[in-house]
């Protein structure tokens, strides 16, 4: 035993020297490597001693671990958790244990049992946690990007070299360009059970990666959330009239994912966008802040709008229900932001993308609604013009598209409950799962 799993050691290190294909130092390529491909390797080496376990719910048959970016940083991550944790609790009894970066939050967020930081622990910790799933998913969001990827893998690793069934939910990749990035990508992917990926650019990455296993497409799971009822108290809260017209709006921060844009153009851009419809549509426009760092943004072009009497500012946090149930007020919607595009299509409100990327223009040719790389802002203004006017049979677009894509993020759900249904509950004598936080505490 302890040969063969030294000489699975060893062709992970050969692996990891063939990756230098892009001229970098062979050094740096090694040493990534034997931190993400010799994941079993380290943590057989150096588990440490058991350490106190906590009850899950011991009705349960089936525990299932996700992995994401879960933690309150972005909502249409939250909606993401929240949709998957619905759709498997529809189905069959699960206790969930949700590795994600703020284990506080999540707990306060969510119906789900338990919660760990999964940066932040060692990989003998992570394996105390995943040995007695029955099922690891991975996902959904866009997870799989370079110099990104391997944070989120970590729980998949030690899954895989545990032999405990996996898959993934409707996940994201790209870019995916780095050749250490793409390595692993593949070593973790290629024992899993189930791949799925929310869109045929991210099917494409992955193809070309040479997975051995069929990548299937499964919608976003966000498209399955339950709407919260708006009272009018939030309404008003937002600065709105019962019967006045909205539009809605989202915008981004530079980062990661959007590196080659520019604040104060776009900035300009949907400012004059803003004095556009208020004037011409005689609307408010309420913008939506789906991550904390969205608000600055607002600010950033609040600053530049003629007509601020019609933008009222933000007001307090929403859940991503409670912004999923503020949609049907809009019109239309104008954004940025790919979830908050998703809660648009969901309540049948047309929109126009700002792509800022593949996902976000990926989504919008999925609904056939129209997505504008506007460079300046005549050529915006025409499009939100057209789209106002067409806007009816915009709506008609996506209620024939959406039956469709809800089908699909229905489905991978029950991919998911046959892949539990068909491996064996491990531990249902002793119902427990190691370690973390949970509802006890």
């Amino acid at each position: 035993m302890h040969a063969r799993e030294g000489a699975r050691c060893h062709e992970h290190r050969k692996a990891a020297r063939r990756t230098n294909g892009c001229g970098r130092a062979a050094s740096t390529v090694r040493a990534r490597a034997r931190s993400l491909l010799g994941v079993a390797c380290l943590f057989r080496r150096r588990a440490p001693a058991p350490r106190r376990i906590r009850r899950m719910r011991t009705a349960s048959p089936y525990r299932v671990g996700i992995s994401g970016s879960y933690g309150g940083l972005n909502l249409g991550d939250e909606a993401i958790l929240q949709a998957i944790v619905r759709e498997l609790r529809r189905r069959v009894p699960v206790s969930i244990l949700v590795f994600g970066r703020n284990p506080a939050d999540t707990l306060a967020r969510h119906d789900v049992e338990n919660a760990v930081d999964a940066q932040k622990l060692s990989l003998g910790e992570l394996a105390e946690h995943v040995r007695e799933l029955d099922l690891m998913i991975l996902g959904g969001g866009g997870l799989l990007f370079d110099r990104e990827a391997d944070g989120f893998l970590r729980p998949l690793l030690v899954a895989n070299r545990l032999r405990i069934p996996a898959m993934t939910w409707a996940v994201g990749v790209g870019p995916l360009h780095d050749p250490e990035s793409r390595l692993v990508v593949r070593e973790a992917l290629a024992p899993v059970a189930l791949v799925t990926v929310r869109d045929v650019q991210s099917r494409t990455v992955l193809e070309d990666l040479g997975l051995p296993q069929e990548v299937r497409i499964g919608a976003d799971p966000a498209l399955l959330l339950e709407p919260k009822s708006i009272a009018p108290e939030m309404l008003v809260r937002e600065g709105l009239e019962p019967d006045e017209r909205v539009i809605g709006m989202s915008v981004r921060e530079r980062g990661p994912a959007a590196p080659d844009l520019d604040p104060g153009h776009y900035h300009e851009l949907l400012a004059n966008t803003v004095d556009y419809v208020v004037e011409r549509m005689e609307a408010t426009v309420l913008f939506v802040p789906m991550e904390r760092q969205d608000r600055q943004q607002i600010h950033g072009v609040a600053s530049r709008v003629r007509n601020t009497e019609r933008v009222p500012p933000p007001k307090g946090d929403s859940s991503p229900p409670e912004i999923r149930g503020l949609m049907p007020r809009f019109e239309l919607a104008v954004g940025m932001r790919l979830h908050f595009l998703i809660f648009a299509a969901s309540a049948g409100v047309p929109f126009v993308a700002l792509p800022y990327g593949s996902k976000v223009s990926a989504f919008a040719s999925m609904v056939s609604m129209p997505a504008i790389q506007a460079t300046n802002a005549g050529q915006l203004l025409a499009n939100v013009d057209r789209a106002w006017d067409i806007r009816r049979e915009l709506r008609k677009r996506l209620e024939e598209a959406m039956e469709h894509l809800r089908r699909q993020a229905s489905q991978t759900a029950d991919w998911a409950v046959s892949l539990l249904r068909a491996g064996k509950p491990r531990g249902r004598e002793h119902g427990r799962i190691s370690g973390g936080m949970d509802r006890t505490r």
